[in-house]
């Protein structure tokens, strides 16, 4: 990634609105890899008073969409799973996105979600296709 990508690959998903509702931090982003974080609230709680999937799920997207941009060019999801590996109710939770396999069209990516203390939460596999806009251009333009 360019250095002066790098800034707006960051800006542009500090701007997602549904993730910062989630409490969701952006903590790096580099050519293939991101890093986010999400301190767990009462309101991410489901029925049984664990983190709901769908929070985790949250998490776990937006590390991937930022690898998956970071090298500069629009990335979007065309297929993505994920495995709940083990409940939590409390702490930080942190997913870790990496580049599995990149080309000009098609981009895989793996993420794992870990508590604070280490252990595996969720694993996240997800890939994407890229488009022929830069983000720096499409992050420009008026929505």
């Amino acid at each position: 990634m360019h250095a002066d990508v790098e800034p707006i690959v960051r800006q542009f998903f500090e701007d997602d609105n549904f993730a910062r509702h989630c409490g969701i931090e952006l903590v790096s982003v580099e050519p293939g890899r991101a890093v986010a974080r999400m301190a767990i609230k009462p309101e991410h709680f489901n029925g049984y008073k664990i983190v709901q999937g769908g929070a985790i799920f949250t998490l776990a997207d937006l590390a991937f969409a930022a690898a998956s941009n970071s090298h500069g060019t629009v990335a979007v999801a065309i297929n993505v799973s994920i495995t709940f590996i083990k409940a939590t109710k409390d702490g930080v939770l942190q997913a870790e996105a990496r580049e599995v396999a990149r080309n000009p069209k098609l981009g895989t990516y793996v993420v794992e979600v870990r508590d604070e203390h280490g252990d595996l939460v969720a694993q996240f596999q997800g890939l994407v296709y890229r488009k022929s806009e830069q983000i720096a251009d499409w992050y420009h333009q008026p929505r």
